[in-house]
């Protein structure tokens, strides 16, 4: 009899990349306000139909001026006119000044302002005691935006700096794809809700806060199943539920081997399971596969694995499902930075070390890495990405992922 040997785990890199290729972008699109589009994904290219800014205006308060006039660095000019933003100056007459606010549109003849603090204003006159060079704080029109040219391209996941851009060039209203919809549920007979009396042996559901929370701030429409029993049945009929009405489901627990574990078998049956552990730590069994019409991810049960394992493979995926085509929107940036402590006994898997800044600008290690100790998740500013085997020694520099990079 030949010696059963269990299939080699995904690396990270890998799982990620097949997970990545496999995902269909919703392809509904709607048209939406623009004041309504905060974290929506844009359908189409949106180009301007204008030049930003329109006209010639000026950078800050001071005296539009003719720099020939003011080559000496000591002239005295007539004060001709005043001009607020919003409003539209005359031509400006050689041997004057026009006194101008920040915005405003620079009056013809004009090719310089003068800040303020460089002049001294009497009456009529004004004493501009520098000498301008052509252009000087002038905005030149279409320096920021011309016309004709894209400002935002299809699969942008917009933000408060990509509304205002918009909103810039007049744009309402925004093609946006249609809001995700992701079926939740959690499987184990021994989770308890928050406010119910706590039995022996039972646990609370941090699991269903959590997840819930990392997909509303991702924008997803969400569809909670709750916690569904222990069986076989359950599972397969929750599943078939979910699959007719969203394009996500994700549960939490019950993907591993067990006799009670219930998710990989009925996925099985239902649909199909593409892939099934990772070398990841914590999180290794993370499953991914398809039932009916719709994508599964079976994350772990464990708090810390559930949380981690989503924010590197579910939210790109999620994102990648939304529309974002940029790659740079999906990898998390991570920074290299010095390690104060010692990490000598690695794992065979990819870890991910959860860590925090100290006031000497290295970092310090949570002191209990296990998945399931949740307070390592709000004790800490992100986590280590450690390659498999290796191990750390204070002063070496290691790769840091904060959490601000996964949770927006």
């Amino acid at each position: 009899m030949s010696e059963y040997k269990p299939k080699p785990m995904l690396a990270v890199s890998e799982a990620l990349a097949f997970m990545l290729s496999a995902a269909r972008p919703v392809a509904d699109v709607e048209v939406i306000p623009t004041l309504e589009a905060n974290g929506r994904v844009l359908a189409k290219a949106q180009v301007s139909e204008m030049n930003v800014p329109g006209q010639d205006n000026t950078q800050m308060d001071g005296y539009a001026v003719r720099s020939a006039d003011c080559a000496d660095g000591a002239a005295t000019l007539t004060v001709s006119q005043r001009i607020p933003a919003g409003h539209v100056g005359q031509p400006l007459l050689p041997g004057t000044a026009a006194r101008i606010f920040t915005g405003a549109l620079i009056p013809e003849g004009a090719d310089a302002v003068v800040m303020q603090e460089q002049c001294e204003a009497t009456g009529n006159l004004v004493t501009v005691r520098h000498a301008p060079k052509p252009g000087e704080w002038i905005r030149r029109a279409g320096e920021d935006i011309t016309n004709g040219s894209i400002i935002l391209p299809a699969g942008t996941r917009l933000r408060s700096q990509e509304l205002g851009l918009a909103a810039s060039v007049g744009l309402a209203q925004l093609p946006v794809r249609r809001k995700l919809k992701v079926a939740v549920f959690f499987t184990g007979d021994e989770l308890t809700m928050p406010g119910e009396p706590l039995a022996p042996g039972a646990i609370y559901n941090s699991n269903r806060f959590t997840l819930r929370a990392l997909l509303e701030n991702l924008g997803c429409e969400i569809s909670d199943y709750g916690i569904v029993p222990d069986s076989l049945d359950a599972t397969r009929a929750v599943l078939r539920d979910c699959a007719q009405q969203n394009d996500l489901i994700i549960t939490s627990g019950g993907v591993s081997v067990g006799e009670e574990d219930h998710i990989k078998p009925a996925v099985e049956a239902e649909g199909k399971l593409n892939m099934w552990q990772i070398a990841v730590k914590p999180g290794k069994p993370l499953a991914f596969g398809e039932v009916q019409q719709a994508f599964f991810i079976g994350l772990p049960g464990n708090p810390v694995s559930s949380y981690i394992t989503f924010l590197m493979f579910v939210r790109p995926f999620i994102l990648r499902l939304q529309g974002v085509e940029d790659s740079r929107a999906l990898t998390p940036r991570a920074y290299p930075l010095r390690a104060d402590f010692d990490w000598t006994k690695p794992d065979r898997r990819n870890e991910f070390l959860r860590a925090r800044f100290n006031d000497k600008g290295g970092l310090d290690l949570f002191t209990n890495q296990s998945s399931g100790v949740l307070t390592s998740t709000v004790w800490g500013d992100g986590v280590i990405d450690n390659p498999p085997g290796r191990s750390i020694m204070a002063g070496d520099t290691v790769r840091f992922i904060p959490f601000s990079e996964l949770l927006n």
